[in-house]
């Protein structure tokens, strides 16, 4: 009977510790509250035709919104000892869409994934991930980017907009990609000061392709891979980092330069438009993206100063390109114990060449101011306005110029 009992026990306490978790939080992000804006964009060849008065379309949005200041979001993350300064770790995030009957919004089937991997780390040397994850561009900027990457236009580094669709207005993910799926991801500890990251994506998916033509042809492959690095140094309070992250994505078998004009991300799930370029997913593009930013606090305020650099080339001619440039200063302060605002200011450029247009050029500027009244530690109101203003440019023997604000007054709750 006492062998039956130690048996028992011995069979419930290897269950329990296969079961053990040193660590498993949940986290979020519900963030709504009123969202307005206008955009106009401006094309001296349409007159008053396809919708447009006197050249002039407009677009003015008024609604109660979601996700102005921060993308509402659900997570698991969590941690397992593994003992000799080892550990285990996950994370697990999801978009919520609390305005949307879906949980996920309207157009999507399911959850949509923003972070989902899996990794080990040894203490003082550094940790490695695989799975959905975020690129080095991405947290460098948000470590040194003013707005804390908001969703609202006037950021020309983000370059966002909530509630506002425009072809000649900024969208996210335009300045860099946020996030890459298959991906192998290395970061180091912290080595007096220095930090260093990278990462491998590899979406190897090679199938044949059958293209409609005549005659019909048959070949090629549907290729996403790339790389990026990333570094960060800190002494006292100045920060510095900087990453780069070049990814390439093939998706036509045949060898005509068919689409030319895209600008998307190297993956090609969120696909945007630069200002003048035609939309849609990639096409055999090169996309090579570089970001430096840094910040130093003042005590009273905190300074940032920000860069950023994309180009997509295509991979049949690089005569065929699009490129987007930006600056972007700003100031974050504390005014009382619980009002913070900030302030930023930024200007940019597209360029690209060859393709049907007339090698179109653009400048753009934005501005932004935002304030948070934080009710407690996870709950503040917040109000934020932005504009961006983008110069004229020859596209098509048009002339063409956009304009645009947002401006939202919301309440976010973090849990």
């Amino acid at each position: 009977m006492k062998k039956s009992l130690l048996a028992v026990a011995a069979i419930g306490a290897f269950a329990s510790a296969a079961q053990a978790q040193s660590s498993v939080t949940v986290y979020g992000i519900l963030d709504v509250g009123y969202i307005g804006g206008t955009t106009r964009i401006q094309d001296s060849a349409k007159g008053n035709t396809a919708g447009y008065n006197n050249g002039t379309a407009k677009a003015t949005v008024n609604q109660f919104g979601q996700g102005a200041e921060q993308t509402n979001r659900l997570g698991f993350k969590g941690v397992e000892d593994l003992g000799n300064g080892t550990s285990a770790f996950f994370t697990a995030e999801f978009a919520l869409a609390p305005q949307d009957q879906a949980l996920s919004g309207n157009t999507n089937g399911g959850l949509s994934n923003r972070q989902t991997f899996v990794g080990l780390k040894k203490n003082g040397i550094g940790q490695t991930a695989i799975g959905l994850q975020y690129t080095p561009i991405f947290n460098a900027a948000a470590a040194t980017d003013v707005g804390q990457l908001n969703n609202m236009t006037g950021n020309v580094i983000y370059a966002g907009s909530t509630g506002i669709t425009s072809a000649g207005a900024g969208t996210n993910n335009l300045g860099f990609t946020n996030r890459t799926a298959n991906t192998l991801s290395v970061q180091s500890a912290n080595f007096g000061g220095f930090t260093g990251s990278a990462i491998y994506t590899l979406n190897n998916k090679n199938q044949t392709e059958t293209i409609s033509a005549t005659p019909a042809t048959v070949g090629g492959n549907t290729n996403a891979s790339g790389w990026g690095l990333g570094a960060d140094y800190t002494y006292n309070k100045f920060y510095v980092a900087a990453a780069y992250q070049a990814l390439k994505q093939l998706t036509v078998a045949d060898g005509t330069l068919a689409n030319t004009n895209t600008w998307t991300n190297a993956q090609a799930a969120g696909a945007t438009a630069a200002q003048g370029l035609a939309s849609g997913n990639a096409v055999n593009v090169q996309d090579n993206q570089f970001y430096a930013g840094a910040t130093y606090d003042f005590g009273i305020l905190k300074a940032y100063a920000q860069y950023v650099s994309r180009k997509a080339t295509s991979t049949i001619s690089t005569n065929y390109y699009a490129k987007r440039q930006a600056e972007q200063i700003g100031v974050r302060s504390y005014i009382t114990p619980t009002i913070e605002a900030w302030a930023s200011a930024g200007l940019g450029r597209y360029t690209s060449f060859g393709g049907t247009s007339a090698q179109p050029t653009a400048n753009f500027n934005g501005w932004q101011l935002g304030s948070n009244y934080y009710l407690s530690k996870r709950t503040n109101l917040y109000a934020i306005y932005g504009q961006t203003l983008t110069s004229t440019a020859a596209i098509a023997g048009s002339t063409v110029s956009s304009g645009l604000n947002n401006y939202a007054i919301g309440v976010r709750h973090t849990f």
